[in-house]
């Protein structure tokens, strides 16, 4: 697939994606969009591909969020049924996303990293749902997935007043997984998905399918006996013959992610 907003690079079992629009902060306007959303569903779809990680262009942003200049010019908005950047409004993506914020990350930008399942931040990271400043709202996930993550009360601090929030306070409130300088911040998600990658892709899709379904109960119960897809299919694989195998043999287990 030729991209010009946005890049994809293929390291072994692991997805690099980067947003590539720095002159505009990395900010993301329809034509963006749209290729994201199709790098992921090209994700979705690759059993060789059992990570992401989505990153942004440059020092200063991972993504500002919408691009209100492109909208100012008169331009019509547009977002892919699968929602901002393509993450959003997927709700079915059962493979690992880890966000690398290398700067800031607002509005919309925040609302990316949110949708991911790890954020690996370098220190001059930054985070806000500034919407209400322009008289908009963060209805692209953040005023559900925030609270869900951290706790009403400290996500409407956040949202009622639009305030940034440092990388250092992100990991105090719970939203990050760690904070790296910024030379690091690659290797350090690198790193977080090398130790996802080695474990059996089929247990990771299972795991996070049921995390994200179980939570969608109210009774513990139900969400522990429920019925999850990934679930049954990790019965069904190879994977769940060669955990054990290698284990006895004392050896690396060699992953098939069928």
């Amino acid at each position: 697939m030729t991209t010009e907003h946005c890049t994809a690079e293929r390291e072994g079992h692991l997805l690099i994606v980067t947003i590539n629009r720095p002159e505009r902060m990395n900010a993301l306007h329809p034509p963006a969009n749209f290729e994201l959303a199709k790098i992921f569903d090209d994700f979705a779809k690759d059993d060789d591909l059992w990570v992401a990680i989505i990153t942004g262009a440059g020092e200063r942003a991972f993504s500002a969020g919408n691009d209100l200049r492109y909208q100012a010019e008169g331009n019509k908005i547009e977002v892919p049924p699968s929602g901002f950047a393509g993450l959003t409004s997927r709700y079915d993506l059962n493979k690992p996303v880890i966000a690398a914020v290398n700067g800031v990350a607002m509005g919309g930008g925040f609302e990316i990293a949110l949708a991911c399942d790890l954020i690996i931040t370098s220190e001059n990271a930054v985070f806000a749902l500034p919407e209400p400043k322009v008289g908009l709202a963060a209805l692209a996930g953040g005023l559900h997935r925030l609270p869900r993550q951290i706790g009403t009360k400290q996500a409407l601090g956040m949202i009622l007043t639009g305030r940034q929030v440092p990388a250092k306070e992100g990991k105090e409130l719970g939203f990050v997984n760690e904070v790296v300088p910024a030379s690091e911040l690659l290797a350090a998600a690198r790193r977080w998905a090398g130790l996802i990658m080695e474990c059996s892709p089929m247990s990771i899709r299972a795991s996070k399918e049921s995390v994200y379904q179980g939570l969608n109960e109210a009774n513990l119960e139900k969400a522990i006996n429920g019925k999850y897809p990934s679930v049954a299919a990790l019965f069904r694989s190879e994977d769940l013959i060669e955990g054990p195998r290698a284990f006895a043999e004392k050896r690396k287990p060699v992953w098939k992610g069928k």
